[in-house]
């Protein structure tokens, strides 16, 4: 950690009470005299950010810091990164392909895709309000269901007799303002948005489907079911309680209100659009 500052010829003193600061900081009092092969892996990446508070740098750029460790120890360091946040408040740039770590670290996240900004926002807002078919995809795990369908008079239909589902009617209103009614276009829906309890299958009877469990994956708390309907597969996460064994047939509710409608050429999220458009209430 004091390499850097013997490079600019620090005084001893200061040196020192600079390491044994930041040594502090990041619980390596300890360890200050082994060497590096005698460092664990966190340990080394701890010492890494150690030479970025010894200089006290208004603003720290980390490049895939975690991406050399296991993941139990991705998981630790992550929260030891966002706790020295926390701590030193100290602008930080995050560069990483792992979304979980952008989205549990990130004050404000931007989604690049081929060295382009896709869209800036929050965790919650790229999350919950997608620009575009990218950013809903990468986001979020696991990912968002993509349906490519036949949107007529308010009903969503697909070319694998899969879906067949009523809009919501203020969703309904926007895609006919924008001239979607008789075109394609392409359904995202969040695995957990993907119901099969008989409370929400009472609730919304037209936007029901009927589905085969293919793979069963039981989480603990929750449950991963891969499913067809038809020829269309795609991925529900539901309560554990609601597990199904393969070969299983259920119903599964579509909640369409928290549904993403994308544009099947410019992939832009439509009501994403109207709502920058001031056509769409933020609640559409």
């Amino acid at each position: 950690m004091a390499f850097g500052l013997k490079l600019r010829k620090y005084e001893k003193a200061d040196i020192k009470k600079r390491v044994d600061e930041a040594a502090k900081i990041l619980g390596l009092t300890d360890y200050l005299d082994r060497k590096p092969a005698a460092l664990s892996g966190g340990q080394r990446q701890r010492v890494a950010l150690g030479r970025a508070i010894v200089r006290d740098a208004p603003i720290f750029l980390m490049d895939e810091p975690l991406s050399n460790l296991d993941a139990k120890l991705r998981v630790t360091m992550r929260a030891e990164i966002a706790k020295l946040h926390q701590r030193l408040n100290t602008t930080t740039i995050y560069v990483t392909h792992d979304q979980t770590e952008a989205m549990t670290m990130a004050d404000r996240i931007v989604v690049m895709s081929m060295g382009e900004v896709q869209q800036i926002g929050t965790p919650s807002e790229v999350y919950d309000t997608p620009k575009n078919k990218f950013v809903a995809g990468f986001i979020g795990s696991p990912a968002m269901n993509f349906f490519e369908v036949h949107y007529e008079n308010g009903v969503l239909t697909d070319a694998n007799d899969g879906i067949n589902l009523k809009v919501p009617e203020g969703r309904a209103k926007i895609l006919n303002e924008d001239g979607y009614d008789g075109k394609d276009l392409t359904l995202g829906v969040r695995p957990e948005d993907i119901h099969s309890e008989e409370a929400f299958l009472e609730t919304f009877p037209e936007a029901t489907v009927s589905a085969k469990v293919v793979v069963s994956e039981l989480l603990g708390a929750e449950s991963m079911l891969y499913v067809t309907s038809g020829k269309t597969e795609y991925v529900a996460k539901v309560d554990a309680r609601d597990y199904h064994k393969p070969g299983s047939e259920i119903k599964f509710g579509f909640d369409l209100n928290k549904a993403h409608f994308f544009d099947k050429d410019t992939t832009l999220s439509i009501v994403e659009k109207a709502k920058d458009e001031n056509r769409a209430p933020e609640h559409a």
